[in-house]
């Protein structure tokens, strides 16, 4: 993470739990979206925070939150997050129990793909913190398992990306049954004209938050733009770089879509047969988290994902990142 400046989580008004968890994660300072996000939130304003991935936006919703967080006994959830896939329904739920490892919290996910039944049975156990994918929210709403009118709090992630996704039907159906009287907070990497226009129309003037311009690169990364006029150029040219140059350790290759991802990875695969991944949407959930901790893990050298899979991604120690093509303004 990013330290904002010299001040630490301590300055912060957090628990003594929290503090040891992170602590334990080794942890010190916030970010600039976590530093200016705190107090707002605990507040209880409506936010609209605008912050790229790479700059602990997770932690700066989650560790108020949490904070926030007095245990009631209720049967229903109060607090809901909704992200665009499961990979970050299972990212999200993961931070958060780093965080609760000191606490009576209990959290969980859900997501469509898997068994609704099981889903149904850990919130129906008890949970405070509800963490799921647009479709499977709708599904366990209507079916009674969450009271949308028990909402106290939303967090809605990557709002340009569940957008982009075509999401909106979904969403619209969630926030059209939750109280008016509640929090919302929304993230969002970029705020082109469709996500302004939406969260105009659904949510009381939230307050703006921005870590960075939009399109302001982190500190810590160099980019490299190289003119390459067709596809078959641009194959060629990406084998050359991951095996002349030693310092593509661990490169992630995005790609447009599944198609065009597919075709990168039959193209590559007869030269890195053991060093070589695969992500995308018609790949199974067990496929898809076995492959993302095995590149994680550094036993794949190369991930080819697409650009929707980025979101869900929290791998460290990436060397390369590789854009097949320039990414969506």
């Amino acid at each position: 993470m990013i330290s904002a400046n010299s001040m630490t989580f301590s300055d912060l008004n957090l628990t003594k739990p929290l503090l040891k968890a992170l602590e334990e994660l080794e942890l010190v300072h916030p970010t600039t979206i976590q530093q200016k996000a705190f107090s707002p939130i605990m507040a209880g304003s409506d936010v609209l925070g605008i912050a790229q991935t790479g700059t602990g936006k997770t932690y700066a919703y989650l560790l108020p939150l949490i904070r926030q967080w007095q245990y009631t006994g209720k049967r229903y959830p109060e607090m809901l997050v909704i992200v665009p896939t499961r990979e970050l329904v299972a990212q999200v739920v993961s931070e958060v129990e780093k965080l609760i490892s000191y606490m009576n919290f209990k959290v969980t996910g859900a997501y469509g793909g898997a068994n609704i039944k099981s889903q149904m049975a850990a919130i129906n156990e008890g949970v405070d913190l509800v963490v799921a994918t647009p479709g499977r929210l709708n599904d366990l709403i209507l079916n009674g398992t969450i009271k949308s009118s028990a909402i106290k709090k939303i967090v809605i992630d990557e709002v340009d990306e569940m957008l982009n996704l075509g999401f909106r039907t979904q969403l619209q159906n969630i926030i059209d049954l939750l109280p008016v009287k509640r929090q919302s907070l929304m993230f969002t990497a970029t705020l082109v004209d469709e996500v302004e226009a939406f969260i105009f129309r659904n949510f009381r003037s939230p307050l703006k938050i921005e870590a960075a311009p939009t399109g302001t690169p982190l500190s810590n990364i160099t980019q490299i733009g190289y003119k390459v006029p067709n596809f078959n150029t641009k194959m060629n040219f990406l084998q050359h770089l991951l095996t002349t140059d030693e310092k593509m350790s661990k490169v992630l290759v995005f790609a447009s879509g599944k198609a065009i991802a597919d075709e990168i990875f039959e193209r590559l695969e007869p030269l890195f047969p053991d060093n070589l991944s695969i992500i995308h949407g018609n790949k199974n959930q067990n496929t898809r988290f076995r492959t993302v901790e095995d590149f994680s893990s550094g036993k794949c050298r190369i991930l080819i994902a697409t650009d929707i899979m980025a979101r869900g991604m929290d791998v460290a120690e990436v060397s390369h990142v590789i854009n097949i093509d320039v990414p969506r303004c």
